[in-house]
């Protein structure tokens, strides 16, 4: 068995930075009597969930799995690429689906999209609810992306992805925010300077291996203890996405 433990000046008493109105509209807390930084739920719903009011069955386009006031433009965009009127889009289809309402994403970040928000057991496709939540989560962190960056250049650097990924709520340290960045640096000697879709990729990798560190930590004492199996099925995907 291994131990792991969080970084030792991580704070769980720090109150919540100030948000964007849009992005506190519909937040949900992880848990109602934490307001620690250990990384917080997404103001979306639960991966995979539909709501209780839509209906289960299915049109010949998947209507009716999205959720009660989906956006028409989310819909169109899911029926666009959903070809076969399956009901479910494989990670090619996301990623002309979504290069149609953001910007073209890399396959990396697509896989890694595909992976915090679709069925564990269906990994490879994702359906109605599935996309509309995950387009959801994206136009937030897209908001969260334009408030840090300052000089409207399309790019964040290392202490902007630092600021952004704390208001989100995860409070990373120096040494992990010095990895991820340093997985953009092209070795021009240049600053190094995120994208959109580079943010969105360092942001689900923080925030997915968080969500399932907190499975194994379920009193948030910032530690957990699993197996070694246990700990490669978590970050596998996250570095062979």
């Amino acid at each position: 068995m291994s131990s792991f433990t969080n970084h030792p000046n991580h704070s769980y008493a720090s109150a919540a930075p100030s948000l964007p109105e849009s992005y506190r509209q519909d937040q949900r807390p992880y848990s109602s009597s934490s307001s620690s930084y250990y990384g917080q739920q997404p103001p979306v719903p639960k991966y995979g969930q539909v709501s209780s009011s839509s209906s289960s069955s299915s049109s010949s386009h998947g209507q009716s799995w999205f959720p009660p006031g989906t956006h028409p433009d989310v819909i169109r965009s899911f029926q666009m690429v959903d070809r076969d009127r399956s009901g479910f889009i494989d990670e090619n289809e996301l990623q002309q689906a979504l290069s149609s309402g953001y910007q073209r994403f890399n396959l990396r970040t697509i896989r890694l999209l595909m992976f915090l928000f679709t069925n564990p057991k269906d990994s490879l496709r994702i359906g109605p609810s599935e996309f509309a939540a995950l387009w959801s989560c994206l136009g937030q962190w897209r908001a969260i992306f334009e408030r840090f960056d300052r000089d409207r250049s399309g790019k964040i650097d290392a202490m902007e992805l630092r600021d952004a990924l704390y208001s989100l709520g995860f409070a990373i340290p120096p040494s992990v925010l010095q990895v991820l960045i340093s997985k953009y640096d092209n070795g021009s000697g240049r600053r190094v300077e995120l994208n959109f879709d580079s943010f969105v990729e360092c942001g689900m990798i923080v925030k997915g291996l968080t969500e399932k560190f907190k499975e194994k930590d379920p009193r948030y004492t910032g530690s957990a203890t699993f197996t070694y199996d246990t700990f490669m099925t978590m970050i596998i995907p996250f570095l062979v996405s």
